[in-house]
């Protein structure tokens, strides 16, 4: 009977190891979470509004039938809503699987620079399938920023900041005529 315990927590380990190896991260953003805690950087959660915009962009590109940054115009509008200080994207076509594609970006320096931007906290990841050539197309796109210093930086102090004075104010520096 002692024998019977060793034994029987010795199969419970293994069966845990086996079921931990067959459950890798599920989703894309756990993907490359796991990918830039490997290198130093922090995770990435989705994001609703990154995921549209990722998504609009692969849908434009599958529509049409292109891998292209501006299928539906410069990247810096598209991202706009976002609110984030610093974005990114990476766009691929070809792979039907994300672990696919992410191999890819890896393995591409301007992509794998994006995937391990510094401070980057939220993600939007989407694909589309071109009804043309069956080929799917991914977006990704990435930000940081979101706690602006800018938000949190005091007002600028005055130069000469006499009001009787001041003839010209330029970002907040008084230009005066004595």
């Amino acid at each position: 009977m002692k024998a019977a315990l060793p034994i029987s927590l010795c199969l419970a380990v293994a069966l845990f190891r086996s079921a931990s190896a067959q459950h890798p991260p599920t989703t894309p953003a756990e993907m490359i979470s796991n990918y830039r805690l490997q290198h130093g950087e922090g995770r990435v959660t989705s994001d609703a509004t990154l995921n549209r915009i990722a998504h609009e962009q692969a849908a434009a590109m599958a529509s049409k039938d292109v891998l292209d940054h501006g299928v539906l115009g410069p990247f810096f509008l598209r991202v706009a809503p976002s609110k984030a200080h610093r974005t990114a994207e990476n766009i691929a076509f070809g792979y039907e699987s994300f672990s696919k594609t992410l191999g890819q970006w890896i393995n591409s320096s301007d992509h794998r620079e994006n995937l391990l931007m510094h401070g980057a906290s939220r993600i939007g990841i989407a694909s589309a399938k071109s009804t043309k050539t069956g080929r799917t197309y991914w977006a990704m796109v990435i930000a940081s920023g979101y706690e602006s210093s800018r938000a949190r930086s005091p007002k600028p102090t005055r130069l000469n900041h006499d009001e009787g004075n001041c003839r010209l104010e330029i970002a907040g520096l008084c230009l005066s005529t004595n």
